[in-house]
């Protein structure tokens, strides 16, 4: 949790914060083992995704696989969502948190690079990168987020090598 007069010290301090944004839904840890036990003041600071953003900070995205999902598909569709992808019937945790697939999307690639030091070598497809990248079964800012942990790795690329396709 950020306390909400940190959030703006993020960008002001060019401080990134790093997410794992499938922890930001409604399941049993979170709605028995956690917010119950928490200040009514701070449930509502649970992964604070768009306040992070409207402040101007930079975000990172990976997960804490092996503890959670390493697919970063199903990650973001809970950052779109706030739902888990495999029970949608629970309300959205604290769905005014959620986030344009385009801003997660740029967490988990130019984020993440920029985070560990290799903006200038991946993160974004730019002449020179080291092209490593996965095609998709189809283009997952033209489905509806709730399908967006159902979409396939058709091919992956290292190096601009595939190791992995048809």
């Amino acid at each position: 949790m950020i306390r909400l007069e940190d959030v703006p010290r993020f960008a002001e301090l060019g401080a990134t914060a790093t997410i794992q944004a499938y922890w930001a839904q409604p399941e049993a840890q979170m709605c028995e083992l956690t917010l119950p036990f928490l200040h009514p003041g701070l449930r509502s600071r649970q992964y604070p995704f768009r306040d992070l953003l409207v402040a101007g900070a930079r975000l990172a995205a990976g997960s804490d696989w092996p503890v959670s999902t390493a697919n970063p598909l199903e990650a973001m569709q809970v950052a779109l969502t706030r739902l888990d992808p495999e029970n949608t019937s629970a309300p959205p945790l604290l769905p005014e948190q959620a986030i344009p697939l385009e801003r997660v999307w740029t967490a988990y690639t130019a984020g993440s690079a920029w985070l560990c030091n290799r903006e200038l070598e991946a993160g974004s497809l730019d002449a020179g990168k080291l092209a490593d990248l996965v095609v998709l079964d189809r283009d997952p800012f033209a489905v509806d987020p709730m399908e967006l942990s159902h979409l396939r790795v058709t091919s992956t690329l290292v190096g601009g090598v595939e190791v992995h396709g048809s």
